[in-house]
């Protein structure tokens, strides 16, 4: 059995509503074994025998846009990967004033485009690493979804590959 973490984005914002409960329920419908999820903004912890990851995430992102009614997407990774992830983070992960956050991506090209920002950035608002497979970002405090990196982020073309988690989340799935 290998542990995974589904990364579901868009869910619990912008009137796509999914109970926690509901959400267990797909993931289990799917015969995965262990489901928990944690939070409500689409993290959802799980394991599952022999499943090749890219079918897998085809797999639930089919069952999830079913059952729920919504175009779905999911970032998919091994929890051992989330952990390698998280020992990575390459800024001051607890700076007072900044949020420390990931963006996950499902395609290789949505990170290298976002990337390609960072020498462009104002360092005294946030900052961007990439790292292996993600993007390390540190903004100021309330200042995410209107700085530079924030707004390129959430472009529309970005939504089907990418997802943003704080790092506290990530810590959070790793206990």
């Amino acid at each position: 059995m290998k542990s995974y973490v589904a990364f579901l984005r868009g869910i619990n914002v912008g009137g796509i509503n999914i109970k926690m409960a509901d959400l267990k329920k797909a993931f289990e419908d799917l015969g995965l074994q262990r489901v928990k999820t944690v939070l409500a903004s689409g993290n959802v912890l799980f394991e599952s025998d022999g499943d090749d990851p890219a079918a897998l995430k085809k797999r639930l992102e089919a069952k999830l846009s079913e059952r729920f009614d919504y175009e779905a997407w999911v970032v998919l990774e091994e929890l051992g990967r989330v952990r390698d992830i998280v020992d990575a983070y390459p800024f001051v992960a607890d700076r007072d004033g900044w949020h420390a956050y990931v963006l996950l991506a499902s395609s290789a090209a949505s990170l290298e485009e976002l990337a390609r920002v960072r020498d462009e950035l104002d360092p005294g608002v946030e900052r961007v690493a990439p790292g292996d497979g993600v993007l390390y970002w540190e903004v100021v405090r309330s200042r995410s979804t209107e700085s530079a990196f924030g707004k390129l982020s959430s472009k529309a073309r970005y939504k089907s590959t990418t997802t943003v988690r704080n790092l506290k989340t990530l810590r959070k799935l790793l206990t």
